[in-house]
């Protein structure tokens, strides 16, 4: 056996937690996490996972215990203002024959609360309230101070920090600017129990309306389909406060209030059983997650000297093509397998990880920035263009059978731990 390694890594998320679990399970290098906070998170909505996602949550062992926390269904409806089915598909069906995954929705603290048991089933450290304030090299190490003045050294540091990313700020590529979608996102998590029978049973999977300033949609997060995910994704003016947080609850009643009188009076004539279905779903929101979306512009740089960004400390992107937490993984996956060799010198760990990764993340980040267009305000005939081409599509997809050969669904298929590392 070889000497192991050693790596630290900051931030304690779905990248940093996945990262240490592969690395423990296909390496020989030694892991400590640091988080800033002094308790897993407990911000965020609900995330979909999809089949590239998924198989690698399986890989890692942890899928079953996902599964029976989130809501599996890929049955997408579309609803009109008026009341009728603009479209309704299975937006998986080819990749789960070819993967045997679908999707999930479950909630951000749910997935946390998995990847972390795991974690700390094989007896990975985890430090929290450690905030970083310096990263240092020489020739053979990485050394970090925090500013409770603790310190730590090893060979490599893996950012798992985020968007908002203080690995990349502060050492990697401090030029790198956010750059802000012009879209925002709102949420809640609502319980079924304050909703009628007559609204909850009409929820199959990922129901969504289009209107005019956006897409209100709603997806059960919860294996027991006790509780739903309602998101309106809208076009939305840079805030003044320039505040780029990845998202903050917002509790005040006069708040709260204030945005459901603007979804429901953007609901106002909707129509036919969906239509006092998704008012009730929004009359009773108490509590109100706002996510102005943030990406960062392809390009820049990943890695410096014994340090390497993952996940969206590299490359976070808008969620409209819900690969964020998929991306993380591939990432996670491709750097352990390179460093499965323990004589494969960090530098070219970084090259081949880099030409490798770079294609797929800028595909998947065109991918979103063209799905997040459907959801930009409009008028009234821009929402029935919206709504004819969508039913159009789907049309045409079943009479071709294109659904049946995968068209738009082939990035679901990607299997990172396939790729040539030549």
């Amino acid at each position: 056996m070889s000497q192991s390694r050693k790596a630290i890594i900051i931030g304690a998320g779905p990248a940093g937690l996945a990262a240490a679990l592969r690395l423990h399970q296909q390496t020989n290098v030694q892991v400590t996490i640091y988080e800033l906070r002094s308790e897993p998170t407990t911000l965020g909505g609900a995330v979909g996972i999809l089949p590239n996602g998924l198989r690698l949550l399986h890989r890692l062992g942890v899928y079953e215990k996902a599964a029976a926390r989130g809501f599996i269904s890929s049955n997408l409806t579309l609803h009109s203002l008026q009341g009728r089915i603009v479209a309704q598909q299975d937006f998986v069906g080819w990749a789960r024959e070819k993967t045997g995954f679908g999707y999930i929705r479950i909630k951000r603290t749910d997935l946390v609360d998995v990847l972390l048991e795991a974690v700390q089933q094989v007896k990975i450290p985890i430090r929290f309230n450690k905030r970083l304030t310096t990263i240092e090299e020489s020739d053979t190490s990485v050394h970090v101070t925090f500013e409770d003045g603790s310190t730590d050294t090893a060979d490599m540091l893996f950012g798992c920090d985020g968007i908002h990313s203080f690995v990349r700020r502060a050492y990697v590529d401090p030029k790198k600017t956010l750059e802000y979608s012009g879209m925002s996102g709102l949420g809640s998590i609502i319980s079924t129990k304050v909703l009628s029978s007559t609204t909850t049973d009409q929820i199959t999977g990922l129901d969504a309306t289009l209107t005019e300033d956006g897409m209100l949609a709603v997806n059960p997060c919860s294996a027991a389909k006790d509780e739903l995910f309602c998101f309106f994704s809208k076009e939305v003016a840079l805030p003044e406060s320039g505040d780029n947080r990845d998202g903050w609850e917002v509790h005040r009643k006069e708040e709260v209030d204030g945005f459901k009188s603007t979804v429901l009076e953007t609901l106002e004539n909707a129509q036919g059983e969906w239509g006092p279905a998704i008012k009730e779903i929004v009359n009773n929101i108490s509590v109100v997650n706002f996510y102005p979306v943030y990406r960062l512009p392809p390009g820049g740089i990943w890695s410096k000297g014994r340090c390497l960004l993952i996940g969206d400390a590299a490359h976070a992107m808008s969620p409209h093509a819900g690969q964020g937490v998929s991306m993380a993984l591939e990432d996670v996956f491709l750097l352990s397998r390179l460093l499965e060799d323990p004589k494969r010198p960090l530098n070219n760990v970084f090259e081949i990880y880099e030409r490798i990764r770079r294609p797929r993340i800028n595909d998947i980040f065109k991918l979103a920035a063209q799905n997040a267009e459907v959801r930009r305000k409009t008028g009234p005939w821009g929402l029935w263009l919206k709504e004819v081409q969508f039913s159009m599509a789907m049309t045409l997809s079943w009479v071709f059978g294109a659904d049946k050969r995968g068209l738009r669904q082939g990035h679901l298929v990607y299997d990172v731990d396939k790729v040539d590392l030549v």
